[in-house]
């Protein structure tokens, strides 16, 4: 069965490229346009799409406003995010997009969201979705810190556990990972403040790591310290950082 596909954004050039796209790929039908988010959601409820290509930065109303208003039913769309601003796409996965897309987009990578959204839209893959995430989050259970990185024009939703450290270089900040370097969306400052009350601390004013990445620490000085992460990476502590880096002794 073809993909049903509504593209919405508030400028008809971007709609026109995405339905010349979408044409050439098999089992995807364009359903219909709208140019802004409450003519969106009229055609939602009209057309009952199985994806929705949805812009962000629209009058009367909002890519995120119109996800948050969607109705819950039998038949909600996948959504994913075309927009050309990368500061939102945290946001846009909590709402509930499932891929996240930036101007200009590239045939190949709106082809890799469509397949994506294919699978997605299989109803045995959504039931079991549903169960796992009812086990993996339960009612009232705190929600796992989950953090967006960036390689290219791709985005990955990241869990906490498997970041060992957020490294600034100039106004670029990196998330560290096993085997994989990412771009972060947000400053080391809001990162900081999203991350309190879990395992990740400040070290440097260019530096947060993972408590439970470090492998050892060594003084270099009375309040210098070299801390060590379990894939090797070296941070060194600066003296405005001792006292947490002393806490982390006791952890």
């Amino acid at each position: 069965m073809s993909l049903k596909t509504l593209i919405v954004d508030d400028e008809p050039i971007a709609r026109q490229i995405l339905r010349e796209e979408l044409e050439l790929m098999e089992d995807v039908e364009v359903v219909g346009e709208a140019d802004n988010g409450s003519a969106a959601l009229d055609k939602i409820a009209r057309h009952e799409p199985d994806l929705v290509l949805l812009d962000l930065q629209m009058p009367v109303m909002g890519g995120l406003d119109v996800i948050r208003n969607l109705k819950s039913g039998k038949h909600l769309p996948v959504i994913v995010i075309v927009t050309a601003f990368d500061k939102f796409a945290l946001q846009a996965f909590d709402a509930g997009a499932i891929d996240y897309l930036l101007k200009p987009v590239g045939h190949q990578r709106l082809a890799e969201a469509v397949e994506r959204a294919k699978r997605v839209t299989d109803r045995g893959a959504i039931e079991k979705l549903a169960r796992l995430q009812e086990l993996a989050d339960p009612l009232g259970a705190p929600r796992t810190k989950r953090i967006v990185g960036r390689a290219g024009e791709e985005f990955f939703l990241l869990s906490a556990d498997e970041i060992y450290a957020f490294q600034a270089e100039g106004v670029v900040v990196w998330i560290v990972t096993a085997k994989h370097k990412y771009e972060a969306t947000q400053t080391l400052k809001v990162l900081e403040e999203r991350l309190r009350s879990t395992s990740f601390r400040r070290i440097h004013r260019n530096a947060i790591v993972n408590v439970d990445h470090v492998r050892k620490m060594s003084a270099l000085s009375s309040q210098r310290w070299l801390i060590t992460l379990t894939n090797d990476q070296e941070f060194v502590a600066s003296k405005r950082q001792a006292r947490s880096v002393r806490q982390l002794l006791h952890w």
